[in-house]
């Protein structure tokens, strides 16, 4: 398994970012090679992506979830296999830390040497810089979902 770790601090409440998080079907705006996202269950979401001419679809299960604290997954079927978690942290009452940690099991010759070149790395920094764009420029969630999953 391989990791990635990246954060960023936006200029938005700490509620304010963890709800825009919950928004999964908003992904395709920020997050780059994700296609759709389908959120089928208050806990099941369903992947369209393509990266690099690379289509997968697949399944994944939020584990755990607690407002303004953390989101975390693991896909459940599907063409990848991957895990992780965000966490939202409260610098203070205009500024949040967003933390994303993941692993994710490259599965052939091409996903391992983009792997191993940093792409992914890449990817997840870019993808939030994306959501402090997406999220400054609104200045207010499009939504939220204040469940817990435990």
């Amino acid at each position: 398994m391989s990791q990635v770790e990246e954060a960023i601090e936006v200029h938005v409440p700490v509620h304010t970012a963890y709800n825009q998080w919950t928004q999964f079907e908003t992904f395709p705006e920020f997050m780059s090679g994700v296609e759709r996202i389908e959120q089928r269950t208050d806990t099941l979401t369903h992947w369209v992506t393509s990266v690099n001419g690379v289509h997968r679809e697949f399944d994944a299960e939020i584990t755990e979830q607690i407002p303004d604290e953390r989101v975390a997954w693991t896909t459940v079927s599907g063409e990848a296999r991957q895990a992780g978690v965000v966490t939202f942290h409260r610098l203070d009452a205009d500024h949040t830390k967003v933390m994303l940690q993941m692993e994710f099991q490259p599965e052939n010759v091409t996903e391992k040497v983009g792997d191993a070149l940093g792409f992914v790395k890449r990817q997840a920094k870019g993808d939030l810089e994306r959501f402090k764009e997406f999220i400054e420029k609104r200045g207010q969630e499009t939504g939220g979902w204040r469940g817990t999953v435990v």
